[in-house]
This record gives C-alpha cells, sequence and structure tokens, in this order.
C-alpha cells in the first residue's frame, strides 16, 4: 500500500462537541472589539467627545485623553484575559504583521503592574528593515512607525491560551512614507469626500459633511484535508498545485455551485461565522461555490476602510479554524487547474453622513440627475485609469484567473444594463424611447424616459458591472487585500467627480440652466466613453476582437500592468489627490514585480523538486515493474512455450515505451527549466519579470502536461502525490 493510500484510510473529520442551544448572534456581536459604544461606557464624555471629533473630523486629540483612553482600554482587554497587545498592520507583503509587547511594567523589585499609556497607543516602532520598502529606504535604516488607525476598533484575538489585544495602524517610514496598504485607503477616502461634498453642493445639498465609500468583499477558497495538503509541496510551499491531472468529474454537472453544503464544512463555516461575529465582522452569506470543494462568505456593507481590515480578518480566520477541523483553506487563485479559480468580487459604492446612497436613482428628479451624474464620474474614471485600475490587481495568482472560463478577462469595461444604457444613449441622442410602465420613476425632464428602480440584471462576466446602487469590481484575486484597488478606485472617482463639478459649473455660466447643464456634462461623457460599455459575455473571443477595435486594452502580464502605476498621468493623478507620492509609487512598482519574480521562482524551483523525488521516482517504479512482467512474459514464451498473442505482447511494449517516453520528456523539459532559471539570474527586476512571463510559465505548464500525462497511466499504488480526484471530493 502506498502513502497516499495510507493517507486515505484516516482521512475523518474531527470530533466536535454538540451545542444543543446556540447563541444569538445579537448577544454577543462585536464583543471582542473596543466599539464606540464600549468606548463610551469606560471614558468620560469629555473625552469621548473629543475621541469622536478627532475620527469624524480629524481634530487631534490631547496626550491626556489619549491617556484615558488607553487606560480604559487595557482595563477592557485585561477583563477579557489579554496580557499582550500589539499595533497590527498591513505591509505591502499583502499580509498583516505585529509585533506584541506586554502590557506589564516594573513597579519596584520583583513586583510588576499592568499599564498602557497614550503614546504607547498612539505609536509603536517595529523593526521596519525587513519589510518591503521599494527603495524608499536603505535596508540598514531599519526605523518605522506604526500609528494608531481610530476609524478602525481596536479588538481581541483568542487562542487557546491566551488573549492578546491587537489596535489597527498605520505603517510609515521614518520620514513619513506608506509602507503599508491602510495609509493610502485613508488618503484616497479624503480625496473622495472632498470631490463628492463639492459635487453634492451644486445639487443643493448643503447638510452634507461627509461622504465615502462602502465595500463588500466576498471572499472565496477552497477547503481541502490537511492529510492531503501536507503531501504535496506545491501545496506547501506555493500554495497551487503545480501538477495534477484533471479529475474525470470536475464541475461539468454544476452540481456544487449553492448545492447541500456537506457537515464538515458547514461546522467549519459555523466556527467561523461566530469567531469573526466576535470580532464585529458582519458575514452574512455562505454557500458553495462553482468548482467542486469551493466556497464564499459575503459580508454587510461597511465604510471600505473596516471592510478592509474585517477582511484580511476573516482570511486569518478561515485559515485558522480549518486547521481545528483537520482541513486547510486555500486562498490561491487559481490552486486547481482546469476548475475555476477563487476571486474576492469587490462591491463597491457611496454615502453620506445621512445615510443616503449616491448611487440609488431616488424617488425625484432630482436625485435622478445626481445619480445620474455620479454614474458618469464612474464610468468617465473606469474609462480613462482603465490602466490603473487592472494594476491594481496585478499579481501572479490573478494571471493565472483573469480570462478563464470563470473570470473577467484582463479588459476593464463596464456594464451598466439595458435600461441605464438605453437612458445614456438616449442622452446621447436626445430623443425619447419608450420603457415599460411597471415601478418606474419619472426622470421629471421631457428628454428623458422613464426607468425602473432595478435598473439591472447581472452580468457575471463583466469586470465592472453596475448591480443595483453599487459597482462589482470582480477583477479582484481571493488572496488579495482589497485596500489598493478600493483606494485605486477611490481617487480616480474622485478626480472624476470634480471633471463632472467643473464642467457642470462652466456649462452654467455659458446661460444654461443647472438641470440643461447637468444633462448636456452627461451626454458629453455618456459619448466620450461609449467604448468602454460593454452588455455581452466578456469570456466570449468575439469580445476579445471588438475590445481590440475599440482601442481597450488586454494586459494579461501582471508586469505589463504594473506598468501603470508609474506612468507620468498616474503619478500626477495621486500626487495631486494626496494619495501617493512619485516615490511610493515607484516603490510599489518595484516590490510587486519583485514579489512576481519571487513567486515565479518558488513555483519553478518547487515543481523541479516534486519532479525529481516524487515524479520520476513514481514512474521509474512503475516502469521497472512493466518491464519486469514484459521480461518474465518473454521469458514463458521463449522457455515454457506460452501462448501469448503477438498483438497483446506489442501493447505491453508499446505501454513500457509510452510511460518511458513521458518520463524522458517531464526530465528533457525539467532540464529546459533549470537552465532558464540560470538565465534569469542574470537579469534584474522587469527585464526578469517579462522572461519568466514569456519563457518560464509556459515551460512550468509543458512540464505539467507531460507529468498529468504519466499520472494518468502510473497505477495508484504508485503514485504518492494526491490526484485531484480525492483532494477535490472530501469526505
Amino acid at each position: 500500500m502506498g502513502i497516499r493510500q495510507e493517507v486515505l484510510m484516516k482521512i475523518k473529520g474531527v470530533d466536535l462537541k454538540t451545542i444543543e442551544s446556540p447563541r444569538k448572534v445579537s448577544s454577543y456581536f462585536g464583543e471582542n472589539t473596543f466599539s464606540l459604544g464600549t468606548m463610551q461606557k469606560h471614558i468620560s464624555p469629555k473625552t469621548f467627545k473629543a475621541f469622536k471629533l478627532w475620527m469624524n473630523e480629524g481634530k487631534t486629540i490631547r496626550l491626556e485623553e489619549a491617556n484615558e483612553i488607553a487606560d480604559a482600554m487595557k482595563e477592557w482587554a485585561n477583563s477579557k484575559g489579554a496580557t499582550y497587545y500589539t499595533h497590527w498592520f498591513q505591509p505591502l507583503t499583502g499580509l498583516t504583521a505585529e509585533k506584541h509587547d506586554s502590557f506589564i511594567s516594573m513597579a519596584g523589585h520583583g513586583k510588576v503592574i499592568e499599564k498602557f499609556s497614550g503614546s504607547k497607543l498612539i505609536q509603536g516602532e517595529p523593526d521596519a528593515s525587513s519589510f518591503p520598502s521599494g527603495g524608499i529606504r536603505a535596508t540598514f535604516e531599519a526605523r518605522g512607525y506604526t500609528a494608531w488607525d481610530p476609524s478602525s476598533p481596536a479588538f481581541i484575538m483568542e487562542s487557546k491560551l491566551g488573549r492578546t489585544l491587537c489596535i489597527p495602524t498605520i505603517f510609515i517610514s521614518y520620514h513619513g512614507d506608506a509602507l503599508d496598504q491602510k495609509l493610502p485607503l485613508l488618503r484616497s477616502d479624503d480625496a473622495l469626500n472632498r470631490a463628492a461634498v463639492n459635487l453634492l453642493k451644486l445639487f443643493g445639498h448643503k447638510n452634507v459633511k461627509k461622504v465615502y465609500s462602502t465595500c463588500g468583499p466576498e471572499q472565496e477558497f477552497f477547503l481541502i484535508d490537511k492529510n492531503y495538503f501536507n503531501l504535496r509541496q506545491d501545496l506547501l510551499l506555493a500554495n497551487r498545485t503545480l501538477v495534477g491531472a484533471p479529475s474525470p468529474k470536475g464541475q461539468q454537472l454544476e452540481d456544487q455551485y449553492f448545492g447541500t453544503i456537506k457537515e464538515r464544512v458547514i461546522n467549519f463555516m459555523f466556527e467561523v461565522a461566530e469567531e469573526a461575529y466576535k470580532l464585529g465582522i458582519p458575514v452574512t452569506t455562505r454557500h458553495n461555490e462553482v468548482a467542486p470543494h469551493q466556497y464564499e462568505f459575503a459580508p454587510v456593507f461597511e465604510e471600505s476602510n473596516l471592510a478592509a481590515d474585517h477582511n484580511q480578518l476573516l482570511m486569518d480566520l478561515l485559515r485558522k479554524v480549518a486547521l481545528r477541523h483537520n482541513l486547510v483553506c486555500l486562498l490561491h487563485e487559481k490552486p486547481f487547474a482546469g476548475i475555476n479559480g477563487s476571486g474576492k468580487h469587490l462591491n463597491w459604492s457611496l454615502s453620506d453622513n445621512n445615510g443616503n446612497n449616491l448611487l440609488n436613482p431616488g424617488e425625484t428628479p432630482e436625485d435622478n440627475l445626481q445619480f445620474l451624474a455620479v454614474l458618469a464620474a464612474v464610468l468617465r474614471a473606469v474609462y480613462y485609469h482603465a490602466d490603473v485600475l487592472r494594476a491594481s490587481v496585478a499579481l501572479a495568482g490573478n494571471e493565472h484567473r483573469l480570462g478563464a472560463n470563470e473570470a473577467p478577462p484582463a479588459i476593464i469595461s463596464v456594464f451598466l444594463g439595458e435600461q441605464l444604457t438605453g437612458i445614456l444613449e438616449t442622452l446621447e441622442k436626445g430623443t425619447k424611447s419608450t420603457v415599460s410602465q411597471r415601478d418606474v420613476i419619472d426622470l421629471g425632464v421631457s428628454r428623458l424616459p422613464k426607468f425602473h428602480k432595478d435598473t439591472t440584471d447581472r452580468n457575471r462576466t463583466s469586470p465592472f458591472a453596475f448591480t443595483g446602487m453599487k459597482f462589482e469590481f470582480r477583477a479582484l484575486g481571493s488572496s488579495q487585500n482589497v485596500s489598493t484597488p478600493i483606494t485605486v478606485i477611490n481617487t480616480i472617482i474622485a478626480e472624476s467627480l470634480d471633471f463632472v463639478a467643473e464642467k457642470i459649473k462652466k456649462t452654467q455660466a455659458n446661460g444654461k440652466s443647472f438641470n440643461a447643464a447637468v444633462l448636456q456634462v452627461i451626454s458629453e461623457i455618456a459619448k466620450d466613453t461609449k467604448n468602454i460599455r460593454f452588455e455581452g459575455n466578456n469570456y466570449s473571443e468575439e469580445w476579445i476582437t471588438e475590445a481590440k477595435k475599440r482601442g481597450l486594452p488586454n494586459v494579461a502580464s501582471t508586469v505589463e500592468a504594473l506598468e501603470a502605476l508609474v506612468k507620468k498621468s498616474t503619478v500626477e493623478l495621486f500626487e495631486k489627490y494626496k494619495v501617493f507620492t512619485k516615490e511610493e509609487l515607484q516603490a510599489r512598482h518595484h516590490i510587486w514585480i519583485h514579489t512576481y519574480n519571487l513567486t515565479l521562482e518558488i513555483e519553478a524551483n518547487t515543481l523541479n523538486e516534486m519532479v525529481n523525488a516524487n515524479v520520476v521516482p513514481s514512474g521509474i517504479e512503475y516502469q521497472e515493474m512493466l518491464a519486469r512482467s514484459l521480461a518474465e512474459l518473454a521469458r514463458l514464451k521463449k522457455d515454457a512455450g506460452l501462448k501469448l498473442e503477438e498483438k497483446a505482447f506489442n501493447d505491453q511494449k508499446e505501454h513500457l515505451s509510452d510511460v518511458t517516453s513521458k518520463i524522458y520528456y517531464v526530465r528533457r523539459n525539467t532540464k529546459a527549466m533549470r537552465k532558464l532559471l540560470e538565465k534569469a539570474n542574470k537579469l534584474e527586476g522587469k527585464e526578469r519579470a517579462e522572461l519568466y512571463f514569456k519563457e518560464l510559465k509556459p515551460l512550468m505548464d509543458h512540464i505539467r502536461m507531460h507529468v498529468d500525462l504519466l499520472e494518468q497511466v502510473v497505477c495508484d499504488e504508485h503514485w504518492d502525490l494526491p490526484k485531484y480526484r480525492e483532494m477535490l471530493f472530501l469526505k
């Protein structure tokens, strides 16, 4: 019996304690967060008011107020069993980071007390030398600072033997450059707020003090049994399978999507949800996804900064809780070839401090015009800055997914739906069209038609689709930190909102009424951005051809996509809105190309090891068995007069020859891959990444093809790597 067969016999779920009466979620939601409500109970009204002004209007609190908040936070955390605290931040690794410090302070010989000051709450100093900086600072310059983000509540992370207070923070260099993904997001929210409030004032909304983006990232993931995971170097080191023949049954029958959730998985989901609710993460939807053993959690919309933090926490929870159930959560965009990969659909919208959604068509003509003005701004933003939007989702894992059967292509386009498209076309032509009278809203302007409240169906193939009061950016990869895509969306739309506002003012100055000016501006933008709108199937070959005619770029390569970050126009845009400096953009460009190269190198070296340590030995072992069998047949035929059809004997020889050839092609191409890696060592940065995209990736795919062909003929007893048909159909 082989190793794989032994593991297969041992696979089972974990024994769980039955909960007779689960707690109501409302009774414990957010119990492990130092929320505004919790803070208010623990500090004076004066300090609470000062904190609210700081959070909402940027009026910095005084040190004594910070000390009071810190002491209250410490008392609350101690009451929860926390003995350590950490500044929790999001460096440019794409993951989260933390350095833990104890609350204890010496109080005489051999005595300690728990103490936490405002200065320690507001600022920390982790060693920044080993975090990616992209040349912003030299390696020997180790100093970096974390600074408290009051807009995201502190929280308690629980482990079996203790509790830790986590304080969300930004992470900056000694000179104040952003070394994280959170600070640019906060800056972009400020830029969006200024631009949106400015536009709303033109529409008479003098009481709007704040506009902010809201998000709800849908998190897709795979689960596999931990025993299988531990037997595969590729999953351990690269988070995806580098070899593996497709299972005879995959997702062809479409019987997984929204199907009954297996008990082992639903138990995992219940625990994830409970842990998430304690942290105030409002997960609300869970279901089977399309591929076998693929699932999704989706949350309620929140302010973007909080939504980004919560998504990072949710990914951590998925990984941690899975291990408790003898499972492993895979967040890679394409862990299994031949079936759907995992994305993170980012639902994005705009709200003001009065609870109004700016992407809601509304109930009055004035609201309808405002909605169309905001819609036009979004269209213009995506049209003129599609390259930066594409760059925001550029990473090695997403290269496998974008353009595949389940994901939008690397062509950025916008889907609006039949009715909104009809309205924009009417505005372009200056004519009326007829629509159904069922449940309609009258735009109140003679040149405009009526349209339904529910303005669109869903287009699951579009990378940027209007899905009713929100846009869904579907191109994100499942492993990504959502902060950078949100930052880009916020900034490009802020620029377009400013453009729309200025254009309306200029048109009014030429003697037009406000309504006429707004309509003219919307009409001009609708004409200008027509090429970015597409209502059909984004997966089709016809769309790729059509997009090329329209002049829309199709950027499949990560390194090519990332070039948009350092274009002159991009730098000018982000510097104008104080979201990124030129140096910060150059740093990200450098870091993400370097990360791409390292990812491909890890994958290639892992593939080389698997071929030499697993695949070829398994093939040779099977080859030797065939050779012995063939030799024995030949001996019996010669010495014992075994009657054997010549065709049957030749078939055995052909099978041995076929296996031998497959082993040869695997080895030959693996040698070529090693030579290519040696060649790449002489190149740097972008040049190396281009070589990897054009030559290394196709060569790895070629090796995989031959390995998978070999897997399909070698008997199970001799193939130690867990197979797709086992990993994807969990017991």
